[in-house]
């Protein structure tokens, strides 16, 4: 059960990110942290996610998240209101990074715990 909600909420987690940088940029949320903290916890909790709910499949996660952050980026090119910026995709290729790192970590803590 545990495994398909973290599953659900990775998945999830990725359609909102593409939802919100793909967007006009009126429907994008607005909260009292900086866009670029913003863009990186968004990336870190997602790449997180996924590195949890698909734990031998770690690489690929990691590198999905960081090709995926930049693809993303391109996308707001599609949009008349929007632009890829490299800064904006390096921000969010740092949080898939450290999401990754986070997911691994836990992934082995919990992997010692069972053994």
């Amino acid at each position: 059960m545990t495994d398909k909600l973290i599953r659900t909420a990775a998945w999830l987690a990725a359609i909102a990110i593409v939802f919100v940088t793909v967007s006009p940029i009126g429907l994008r949320p607005h909260d009292v942290l900086p866009v670029n903290v913003d863009r990186a916890l968004a990336f870190t909790a997602m790449a997180a996610l996924f590195v949890l709910a698909y734990p031998r499949q770690w690489m690929w996660v990691a590198m999905a998240a960081i090709v995926g952050a930049g693809a993303i980026e391109l996308l707001q090119e599609l949009s008349p209101t929007r632009h890829a910026r490299i800064d904006d995709a390096m921000v969010k290729i740092a949080g898939a990074s450290i999401g990754v790192v986070i997911g691994w970590t836990i992934n082995q803590t919990r992997a010692r715990g069972a053994a």
